[in-house]
């Protein structure tokens, strides 16, 4: 069996101005990052066709250890519709580093069913990952400044809510102790999440345009001052300087899978924590150039397919048409009892145990969003005939 990065070796990947042109966007709107990358100005969103454009959701049975592949069956399912003659575009999120670094690995894909070039978009890709942990910190240093210019006075801030980022899982830093040294500023305990955690990240992916952008990051609440009043990020001016820093990442990004199917990559917010979904700009891009747009949501049906309903639809004003539902027979198992260490054993009964959790997320999408649901079954070598 081939690995991915043999399977991606092999693609022939188009200049991105060919798949481009497939889609109806023109070479010079392109900003290109290379030969295979680039991103496409928000102009180019043409709201009439995605009324007109059939969305799919692509959601999942609650995750296990042993993985479900909402992307990989995302963009396989892109591709097919391609090879059956209808306009099929995609809409993805960007992986984080610190996932790729870690043991869940990368998150383009997997086997013929890649989004490319695979490398790139799972480590620096455009740098619309570093553009927000940048402007993340930015606020946290202008911040600490604020504070420690501002002590003893009214305006003083006696809760912080505005953390630092870095997209590493770097468990020393979690917890830290800031302010250290003469003239450093205020000593106090912060701390770094991962960048995808920022609320930049979130606020990104919700932006229609620069302007809507702007709103929501004056929104932005830093923290309480000693007065009992919440200080915004409006409240420091430095709105404009974070907006700088964040206006080449508000572009989508254009890359191909592995079969040259357009696919627009752009944000990642977690779903745990935010919308987990990619950035509605992204969504409504894949949208204006195709009959079918095929995106996910993350987590499982209950948690990202519903916050992608509840949230990003109505910020959009987009719904989608029907919704996949990735099973494994892994999960399935998993979800009957079975250990991960024993998930490759044929177990017939824990499938039938565990189909209780995939009725249930059928059951949500179909009585409670009245969606048309379609289960996919992501195939592992090891299932038996009998467990499908």
């Amino acid at each position: 069996m081939k690995s991915d990065i043999e399977i991606a070796r092999e693609t022939v990947l188009k200049p991105i101005t060919e798949v481009a042109n497939t889609v109806g966007i023109a070479a010079d709107k392109l900003e290109h990052y290379g030969k295979y990358i680039a991103k496409v100005p928000l102009g180019c969103i043409d709201e009439s066709k995605v009324d007109r454009c059939n969305m799919i959701l692509m959601t999942a049975m609650s995750p296990t250890k042993a993985g479900i592949g909402k992307t990989t069956v995302s963009v396989g399912l892109s591709m097919a519709l391609n090879r059956l003659g209808y306009k099929c575009g995609l809409a993805l999120r960007e992986p984080s580093m610190g996932p790729c670094f870690g043991m869940k690995g990368g998150a383009a894909g997997g086997g013929y069913s890649q989004v490319l070039p695979m490398d790139k978009i799972n480590l620096h890709f455009t740098g619309d990952f570093h553009a927000i942990t940048a402007a993340h910190n930015l606020i946290a240093a202008l911040l600490d400044n604020y504070i420690f210019r501002h002590q003893g006075e009214p305006c003083e801030l006696k809760t912080v809510y505005w953390g630092r980022v870095l997209d590493v899982n770097d468990r020393a830093l979690r917890k830290i102790v800031i302010g250290l040294g003469a003239g450093n500023g205020v000593v106090r305990e912060s701390g770094f999440d991962i960048s995808v955690a920022s609320e930049i990240m979130a606020i990104l992916c919700l932006a229609k345009d620069l302007e809507d952008l702007r709103r929501r990051l004056e929104n932005i609440l830093l923290g309480i001052t000693c007065e009992g009043k919440p200080f915004y990020l409006r409240d420091l001016g430095s709105v404009g300087s974070i907006l700088v820093i964040l206006k080449d990442a508000l572009q989508p990004n254009l890359v191909q899978t592995t079969e040259n199917t357009p696919a627009f990559i752009h944000g990642g917010p977690f779903a745990n924590i935010a919308h987990g979904c990619n950035s509605l700009i992204a969504t409504k891009m894949a949208m204006s150039h195709s009959d079918y747009t095929v995106t996910e949501a993350g987590f499982a049906a209950d948690l990202g397919a519903e916050k992608f309903l509840d949230i990003k639809c109505r910020y959009a004003g987009i719904a989608p048409s029907a919704c996949v539902l990735v099973a494994t027979v892994r999960a399935l198992k998993s979800h009957g009892g079975v250990a991960k260490a024993d998930l490759n054993q044929p177990n017939l009964e824990a499938v039938k145990a565990g189909a209780s959790n995939l009725v249930r997320h059928i059951d949500n999408l179909k009585n409670g969003f009245g969606l048309p649901v379609v289960v996919a079954i992501n195939a592992f070598p090891t299932d038996t005939p009998e467990e499908q």
